[in-house]
């Protein structure tokens, strides 16, 4: 289970004396824990699944990305550095992203689908995606390809 996997890590990084790395992770470890426990209750430890963990990881990814982008607004080159370094390490832990032409295959027949309303298109689209690409990425691509 991948939340097995983060807590060896965190050992792991632990032992190293990797301070960023273990920031990142328990950062991680907290998120996932805010969000089944709001999700399962009491239960969460046994009710949690890798896609409850595979959210958190997502949920925080975005968040470093967007957070760089205003550091380098912002001319922080310091805070930009660090968010980096984080976002790395949250890189490890997420599902492999789809590259431009397996999107482009797997976008093709949902876009040639005759469907107009281009919510509903987005809502297969992210699906037939399963998480393994932004929705950014997938709304421009599904545009090209009306």
């Amino acid at each position: 289970m991948l939340m097995d996997r983060l807590q060896t890590d965190l050992s792991t990084s632990l032992k190293a004396g990797n301070s960023d790395r273990v920031e990142t992770i328990r950062f991680l470890i907290a998120g996932v824990h805010n969000s089944v426990t709001a999700t399962y209750g009491v239960t969460w430890e046994k009710d949690m699944k890798d896609a409850d963990v595979l959210e958190a990881v997502k949920k925080q990814i975005k968040t470093h990305r967007e957070s760089i982008e205003a550091f380098e607004k912002g001319n922080r080159p310091e805070l930009v550095a660090k968010e980096k370094a984080q976002l790395a390490v949250l890189l490890e832990f997420a599902p492999k992203e789809l590259s431009d032409e397996e999107l482009k295959k797997i976008l093709e027949p949902i876009a040639k689908s005759g469907e107009k309303n281009f919510g509903l298109l987005m809502k297969t689209a992210m699906a037939a995606a399963k998480g393994q690409a932004e929705g950014g990425k997938v709304s421009a691509m599904l545009k090209s390809l009306l």
